[in-house]
């Protein structure tokens, strides 16, 4: 079969090209920007990939056209393969009919922690010795890659990361509608994707929608602290159902006992094992006993599970350490981390932010004390829901775990220096890359935690970050 896909250097729609070639399928594919680093992973997997939605792309004449959500009416290919008659279909839809079929679907859904934790599992799975097949919104630094097959045979797992956005301009349900889990996580809900969901009961639709299609021997993973996920259940679950994050005394529910870097995992009051790893945060301790409940279902006991975890090592993009420098001025000191996070939702800013400052208090405390070392907050307001300003009245609450929080204002219709004046001397924005870079440069000091959020390129802040430091340095400033 040979596919062209609309919008390939997506995510999702990178990850699908991925296994359709690996499953023996001619893949083609289009986007506005062909750009890395998908672009340099598609075309070492030799798909031809072409710049733009030009309309003589329709004389490739694929057996289906395959078209990601990023694609509007007016899209002059999609006009042209309308007007043709062309076949086409959805990414997700195109998925549960050549790749699912068949699979132990575990599928994780969520507002925040859905790569992380679908990694989790993949790589759970991979040390118990199943050989997951996965798609996952991220590269999985374990595997290296964002999607693989794995072993293909009846009732082998298949973990995806199932995504409540919308499936395709012809289909507006949400994409994990398509996936037919056998075991689900609901990691939490809060509103998002604004720019679709007109509020939170609009996504619980949703939720529900991916709940009522599970079969009763399924299992719903549940996150035991939401309510929004509670009123999803209570609209109608007709699975079994594993809650984590429970009360201790809870019988049934999984829960931690420790700190987020090292922990017990208990099922009531049974120890069933301990996972000690560098990932920060209680966010990751709970994305943690998802993954465990769900690898449970798979087969993997909890045991296995917890020590699997411990040999976790992250997804890339999440709190990523991409570059140090040191500074000569004040006597030297510690250097300057500058850190890569994906964060781009008001909540998912302030866990990864919390994650850190309970970290850096910490090494504090076994230190012997204070160390100075502080905590710059860098963001633009990137996914189209921050774009629409729908979050700005909550984004000093996601910043206030940072010493110093800086900020792009872009043409989104919005002050972001308004949005932040709660903050005061400890915001600051800029119009334009160049100069964000240079303010914090300005203001960075020895032992700084850098920590850069956004869902997009931030316009190759960090490493124009890294340079001025550099430079800095070099002056001995």
């Amino acid at each position: 079969m040979h596919l062209h896909i609309l919008g390939i250097c997506g995510t999702f729609m990178g990850g699908l090209a991925a296994l359709a070639r690996e499953a023996g399928h001619r893949v083609t594919g289009c986007d506005e920007a062909v750009y890395p680093p998908m672009s340099g992973q598609l075309r070492a997997l030799g798909i031809e990939l072409i710049e733009g939605y030009g309309e003589e792309q329709l004389a490739l004449s694929p057996d289906v056209f395959v078209i990601g959500n990023v694609v509007k009416r007016g899209n002059p290919l999609m006009e042209a393969l309308l007007d043709a008659g062309a076949p086409f279909t959805s990414g997700p839809q195109w998925l549960a009919e050549h790749v699912l079929p068949g699979r132990h679907v575990l599928a994780v859904a969520g507002t925040h922690g859905k790569t992380t934790t679908t990694a989790m599992l993949a790589w759970v799975l991979e040390a118990a010795g199943r050989a997951p097949g996965f798609l996952v919104g991220g590269v999985p630094v374990d595997f290296g890659v964002s999607a693989r097959l794995g072993h293909a045979a009846a009732g082998a797992p298949f973990v995806i990361e199932a995504d409540e956005y919308d499936t395709a301009l012809f289909d507006k349900r949400s994409k994990f509608v398509h996936y037919r889990p056998r075991t689900a996580v609901l990691n939490n809900l809060e509103h998002d994707h604004a720019d679709i969901f007109p509020d939170l009961a609009a996504i619980e639709t949703q939720f529900h929608h991916l709940v009522r299609a599970m079969p009763r021997s399924g299992l719903v993973v549940v996150n035991a602290r939401e309510a929004a996920l509670q009123r999803v259940l209570d609209r109608g679950c007709y699975s079994r159902v594993q809650r984590f994050g429970t009360k201790r005394e809870e019988p049934g529910g999984l829960s931690a006992r420790g700190e987020p870097q090292a922990f017990d995992v208990l099922r009531g009051s049974l120890k069933l094992g301990r996972v000690e790893w560098d990932l920060l945060g209680e966010h990751n301790q709970l994305n943690a006993l998802a993954a465990i409940g769900a690898a449970e279902a798979a087969g993997v006991e909890p045991l296995a599970a917890c020590a699997a975890l411990s040999r976790f090592a992250g997804v890339r993009r999440r709190l990523e350490l991409r570059g140090e420098v040191g500074l000569r001025s004040a006597g030297g000191g510690a250097p300057i981390r500058v850190y890569d996070d994906f964060a781009h939702h008001p909540t998912a800013m302030r866990t990864t932010l919390e994650g850190l400052r309970r970290k850096l208090e910490k090494d504090e405390a076994a230190g012997g004390g204070p160390t100075g070392r502080r905590i710059l907050a860098v963001f633009e307001p990137r996914s189209n829901t921050m774009k629409l300003g729908t979050m700005k009245a909550q984004l000093p609450w996601a910043l206030e775990a940072a010493d110093l929080s800086f900020a792009l204002q872009g043409a989104w219709g919005w002050s972001v220096a308004e949005a932040l004046a709660p903050l005061g001397a400890a915001a600051r924005v800029a119009d334009n890359v160049l100069a964000l870079v240079s303010a914090i440069a300005a203001a960075a000091r020895p032992g700084d935690h850098i920590v850069v959020m956004s869902n997009g390129g931030f316009g190759g802040i960090h490493g124009q970050l890294l340079q001025a430091l550099e430079a800095k340095a070099g002056r001995g400033a």
